[in-house]
């Protein structure tokens, strides 16, 4: 089990200061998409050149072209890639295709995936390695979080790893680890907390000793 930092709206110098910070803690590192919208590649670069020992996941959200764009994520040191899984199923097997060649790993994000048990099983079975259930930004605010969805999830996955995101807070995580995910985003609990490095220790702490 591996707590995955989401880094939607820092700055990279901000970035950089908070992964230095929160070392030993957060073994995934998100340019998330807002990240990746105003700036690229840059900070995938950056952060894998600067933290080689933390995985780097580009959030690019993939929707279309899938091979030729999770190419691009990859080649600028992506060690994860996500694609939709409202996608279609041709665009995440070019994902993964990709992520083969490279030697790397694929996420499907399934935000707005209306069907959530049928889809997921179907993206099971195309070798993804991780399928992560997202309540949405703009829905959290409705009282919606990733529990009930992570365990339809956990249900009928075969071959690919659970991942949750959204809205996870101290408040639920032991209702997660204790469902079970492989890898648990959380974003401005972490990221706008006063204290991200003790923010970053007390999830550590509630996962620890499940993560690789």
């Amino acid at each position: 089990m591996k707590l995955q930092a989401a880094l939607d709206t820092l700055t990279l110098e901000q970035c950089t200061d908070l992964l230095n910070k929160t070392k030993g803690s957060v073994q995934v590192a998100e340019v998330g998409t807002p990240f990746i919208i105003e700036q690229g590649m840059v900070p995938v670069r950056a952060l894998k050149s600067q933290f080689p020992d933390i995985e780097i996941l580009a959030d690019a959200k993939i929707m279309d072209a899938g091979l030729f764009e999770a190419d691009k994520c990859f080649d600028a040191g992506a060690d994860i890639v996500t694609v939709l899984g409202v996608a279609y199923d041709e665009t995440i097997e070019g994902v993964v295709q990709s992520a083969k060649n490279h030697g790397k790993r694929v996420m499907v994000d399934m935000i707005g995936v209306k069907d959530l048990e049928q889809r997921a099983r179907e993206i099971d079975a195309m070798g993804v390695d991780y399928i992560c259930v997202h309540t949405a930004f703009d829905i959290q605010q409705e009282g919606n979080d990733p529990l009930e969805d992570l365990k339809t999830v956990n249900k009928v996955i075969k071959n690919a790893k659970s991942a949750v995101a959204g809205g996870v807070k101290l408040s639920t995580i032991d209702a997660i680890v204790a469902e079970g995910a492989e890898i648990i985003v959380v974003g401005g609990a972490i990221c706008t907390a006063k204290d991200p490095a003790e923010a970053a220790k007390a999830f550590q702490a509630h996962i620890g000793g499940f993560h690789e």
